[in-house]
C-alpha cells in the first residue's frame, strides 16, 4: 500500500472527492496550492481530514513554475496530477488553457523525475484527448473510440480546449517513456457530473446543469451527445489505478453516451414540471446562427451537433473494476444538493 500521495488540483470538483477517499484509506494527501492563505479552498478538505484516518498536508507549488513540485514530490509514493485548467471562459487560449496544461504536466512530472521515491503517476486527462468532435467517429470510419484513439481535429484555434488535453497527455507519455522510474496511469474522464463537495466550485459540470433548469435551453436543446459519468466514479477510478499494480495506460470512463434532451427527458421524469426543461431540439440552422453569442464557434456546431458517438468503457470496467453510478441518480443527486444551497 502506497502511504503518502502528492495531488495536484485537489481542491477542484474532481480533485476534491479523489482526496476525500484517499483520506477516508488512511493516506497521507500532499495537498499542492499556489496560496497556503487561501484556506476557504481548502477548509472543507481539512475538515473531511479532521473525521478520517489519513492526514493532510498542505504545500505551496505552482504549476507553471520550474521545480516548484520538487520539494513536495521528495518522499511521496505516487502523484495525481489532477491540476489543468477547466473553463470555456478564457481570453487567450494558448496563454489560459494551453500553456497551464502542457507547462503543469511537465513541471510535475519533473517532480516525479526528480524525486527518489515516486513510483507511479496517476494523470486525469479526458475523452477529449481521445477525440475533438463527434464527426470525427464517421470521418475517420470507426464505430466507437477506445483508448487507442487520440483526438487528431482539435487545435488552439478549433476546440482548444480538447487541444489542452490532448497536448499535456501526449507530453506526459513523452516523459513517462523517456524514464524507467515511474509508472504513468492516465484516466479519460467523459463529461463529468454529480454532487460537488465545495459549495464554491466553479465547475462547468455544475453550470451546465444550472442551465439546463433556469430555462436557457426551454425552447430548444442542441442536439449534442456526451459521455457522462459521476465525479464520485471518476474519483473511485484514481484510487484503483493508484492502487492496482497491473494498472497501466489509458482508461475512457463513462456510465452512457446521451443526448442533451435525453439528460432534460430524465429529469423531466425525476422532477416534473419543477424547472423550465427544453422541450425540443433546436434546429441545427438555428444554432449555427447564434453560436457566437453563446461563445461558441460555429464549427463547433457543425461538427458536433447532430453527430452521436460511442465510447468503449470495457476496460474501465474490467482492468480497473469501476462500477458506475447510473446516470439517473447521478443526476438526481446533484439536482437536490442545487436544491439544497439555494
Amino acid at each position: 500500500m502506497k502511504n503518502t500521495i502528492l495531488i495536484t488540483g485537489g481542491t477542484g470538483y474532481i480533485g476534491s472527492w479523489v482526496t476525500k477517499q484517499l483520506l477516508e484509506k488512511g493516506y497521507t494527501v500532499r495537498l499542492t496550492l499556489r496560496d497556503k492563505k487561501k484556506k476557504k479552498k481548502y477548509q472543507h478538505l481539512e475538515d473531511l481530514a479532521s473525521n478520517s484516518t489519513g492526514k493532510l498536508e498542505i504545500w505551496e507549488a505552482d504549476l507553471l513554475k520550474e521545480g516548484s513540485y520538487d520539494k513536495a514530490a521528495d518522499g511521496a509514493d505516487a502523484i495525481i496530477h489532477m491540476a489543468s485548467p477547466f473553463t470555456l471562459r478564457f481570453k487567450d487560449a494558448q496563454k489560459d488553457l494551453v500553456d497551464p496544461a502542457v507547462k503543469g504536466t511537465r513541471n510535475v512530472l519533473s517532480a516525479a523525475n526528480n524525486s527518489d521515491t515516486v513510483k507511479k503517476v496517476v494523470l486525469t486527462s479526458s475523452v477529449a484527448a481521445v477525440h475533438g468532435d463527434n464527426i470525427d467517429m464517421q470521418e475517420k470510419g470507426l464505430q466507437e473510440f477506445t483508448e487507442e484513439h487520440f483526438n487528431s481535429t482539435s487545435s488552439v484555434s478549433h476546440q482548444p480546449y480538447s487541444y489542452s488535453k490532448v497536448a499535456a497527455e501526449k507530453e506526459a507519455w513523452k516523459m513517462h517513456d523517456a524514464q524507467s522510474d515511474w509508472k504513468l496511469v492516465v484516466i479519460n474522464p467523459s463529461f463529468v457530473l454529480g454532487p460537488s463537495l465545495t459549495a464554491n466550485s466553479d465547475s462547468e459540470s455544475l453550470a451546465f446543469i444550472n442551465d439546463m433548469l433556469s430555462g436557457k435551453y426551454q425552447t430548444g436543446a442542441p442536439d449534442l451527445t456526451f459521455g457522462y459519468v459521476d465525479v464520485r466514479d471518476v474519483a473511485t477510478a484514481h484510487l484503483l489505478a493508484l492502487e492496482k499494480e497491473d494498472a497501466e495506460g489509458r482508461h475512457i470512463l463513462a456510465e452512457r453516451t446521451a443526448s442533451v434532451m435525453d439528460v432534460a427527458e430524465i429529469l423531466k421524469k425525476q422532477f416534473g414540471k419543477k424547472y423550465k426543461l427544453p422541450m425540443m431540439k433546436a434546429p441545427k440552422w438555428l444554432l449555427t446562427l447564434i453560436a457566437p453569442m453563446f461563445g461558441l464557434q460555429r464549427s463547433f456546431i457543425r461538427r458536433n451537433v447532430g453527430y452521436p458517438i460511442k465510447l468503449n468503457t470495457t476496460k474501465s470496467k474490467q482492468a480497473l473494476g469501476l462500477k458506475y453510478t447510473p446516470l439517473e441518480q447521478t443526476l438526481k443527486e446533484m439536482v437536490e444538493q442545487i436544491e439544497m444551497q439555494k
